[in-house]
């Protein structure tokens, strides 16, 4: 095992890293630490495939979300990927917002996103798109073994010791696994393995976003989204793969990694922003609610490269809500890092097509059902 890399976490940004190094040949093995990939931030987000139009230009999030948006057809193609390709529209509700919207418009053409402002001050952006967070995460993930990967579930990783120039990665018991390179998308759990190798210079909490999911008397034909603020882009409303209408999310900051629960004051805190964009939702009472929890960085954002004490171990941290529309550019990216360790990889081979993988019920309820059992 000289060459091969451990992949630590299986949610979306582990399982594209994953397929991205299957395919250029490597040696890959994924270590999950839940039962199944996605079933922590990957399986309780919007399932919004942003294009990029809000994000600022010239840093590393946008550069990577906007390479995805480039790699993403052939894959959504290749692996039988649902998509609602309905587009989005921000809807300016005051003068102050009017211009703050119309600076979106011009962020938009700066990083070479169509969008459109109208003369009532509202932006349309066709290419903003939804799609099953938990399909999309799975289909990469069978999508690496079918390139060679092994997926190993229930596997959490507890320490990473050198032996000898190699790695070795300790789980549950007496369970091993040695490697030449290890990959660090563990999400929430991205700080704890970095200090592992003596690396603490970036801290993950979990960053609580809590959605509403409604049975809408019509189908909703768009993403309604809010004028941004400085610390969220704040409270949307959006239809979903399978028919629904969900509003959210909140953002709360909060310590424990652990609690996935919908806060009680949740719902009149979505339902009133909402409803005021769009009023159908007045009065109306949610299906179900869920909770995500958004790895986020104190005072970082996409924290991806060497750790400091170690060059074999990359972090890929602090990917926050973007993770899943960034995900194909964030593994090319890795791909080109592990190279940089070492690891010889070949040229890309053509995506093996197969039809995504169906999930246990709806996405938005499988991963709320399973962190708050």
């Amino acid at each position: 095992m000289a060459d091969r890399v451990a992949v630590i976490g299986a949610g979306v940004v582990g399982s594209a890293v994953a397929l991205a190094l299957a395919r250029r040949g490597a040696d890959v093995i994924v270590l999950e630490a839940e039962e199944e990939p996605g079933l922590a931030a990957s399986g309780t987000n919007s399932g919004i495939l942003h294009t990029g139009f809000d994000s600022v230009p010239g840093e590393l999030e946008t550069e990577l979300m906007l390479r995805a948006g480039e790699l993403r057809e052939p894959v959504l193609e290749a692996l039988g990927l649902p998509v609602l390709r309905c587009g989005a529209e921000m809807r300016a509700g005051d003068p102050a917002q009017r211009s703050a919207v119309a600076g979106l418009a011009d962020n938009a053409v700066r990083n070479g996103i169509p969008a459109r402002l109208t003369d009532d001050g509202v932006l349309e952006v066709p290419g903003e798109a939804v799609t099953d967070p938990v399909r999309f995460t799975l289909a990469l993930a069978e999508a690496a073994a079918r390139h060679g990967a092994e997926v190993r579930t229930s596997f959490e990783v507890e320490a990473i010791d050198d032996d000898g120039g190699t790695l070795i990665v300790s789980g549950p018991g007496d369970d091993q696994v040695a490697c030449a390179v290890a990959v660090n998308c563990a999400g929430l759990g991205a700080g704890r393995v970095a200090r592992m190798v003596g690396d603490a210079s970036f801290e993950i909490y979990p960053r609580k976003g809590e959605f509403l999911v409604f049975d809408p008397a019509a189908p909703l034909d768009r993403i309604l989204l809010p004028v941004p603020t400085k610390r969220t882009k704040g409270v949307l409303v959006f239809p979903t793969i399978d028919g629904k209408v969900v509003a959210g999310p909140t953002a709360v900051d909060q310590d424990d990694a652990g609690d996935w629960t919908v806060r009680p004051e949740a719902h009149d805190e979505i339902l009133a922003k909402a409803a005021a964009m769009y009023p159908p939702l007045r009065g109306a009472e949610p299906a179900f609610a869920y909770a995500g929890l958004r790895p986020a960085g104190r005072d970082s954002n996409y924290v991806i490269g060497p750790a400091r004490a170690d060059g074999r171990v990359i972090s890929v941290a602090a990917i926050r809500s973007t993770g899943l529309s960034a995900s194909l550019g964030i593994a090319e990216r890795v791909a080109g890092l592990v190279g940089d360790a070492g690891i010889e990889l070949g040229i890309e081979k053509a995506l093996i097509s197969a039809p995504a993988p169906e999930a246990s019920g709806p996405w938005w309820r499988r991963t709320a059902e399973y962190q708050t059992a």
